[in-house]
């Protein structure tokens, strides 16, 4: 139920700006879609793609060696090394810190960001009894128009690719594939 409010808000303010670019159509003529509205967005601002991939149920002692392994490339990293295409920007374990209160949330997840702006970035969560689950989150900004109706696995291939031997987590965690790709 908790989700329920944002996703009707979030219906209702796509349905507003529906109604608001259609309002001047006559009966007949081709209505402004969501499609429409998206594209339109990416033409002028670029799209950002994105992808997660969870490998569920991992062993946790493979899962955290293959963080800790991370958090020890991070601490070698700096501004300029290539990695590929890539040059890197900055790599951190990111710390969170809450604007109102002033507390700290360390280890939030190892990331790479890159000089082009994408990022690469790992999170380790609910090492349990039933395993670890790890997560790499995969984002990339392309500007160009042409580009931009690429199906996001296909667009991001060379940094889930890139990710995927940073990480060595075949090596750490012996999945071949992830559960779930978002």
């Amino acid at each position: 139920m908790a989700y329920t409010f944002p996703i009707v808000r979030a219906v209702l303010a796509w349905l507003s700006i529906i109604a608001y670019r259609n309002k001047d159509k006559k009966p007949g003529e081709k209505l402004v879609s969501v499609s429409d509205v998206v594209k339109e967005y990416w033409a002028t601002y670029g799209r950002n793609f994105f992808s997660r991939y969870d490998y569920e149920e991992c062993e946790s002692e493979g899962a955290n060696k293959m963080i800790e392994y991370l958090r020890d490339l991070v601490s070698k990293s700096k501004a300029g090394d290539k990695h590929g295409n890539y040059a890197l920007q900055f790599a951190d374990d990111f710390t969170y810190t809450d604007p109102v209160d002033g507390s700290v949330a360390s280890k939030q997840g190892v990331r790479f960001v890159f000089t082009d702006g994408s990022r690469i970035i790992f999170r380790l969560s609910g090492t349990g009894s039933a395993g670890a689950t790890v997560r790499m989150y995969i984002e990339q900004f392309e500007p160009d128009v042409s580009k931009h109706e690429m199906d996001a696995q296909t667009a991001l291939k060379p940094l889930i690719d890139l990710a995927l031997s940073v990480s060595k987590l075949k090596d750490f965690t012996g999945r071949e594939k992830p559960t779930v790709i978002t």
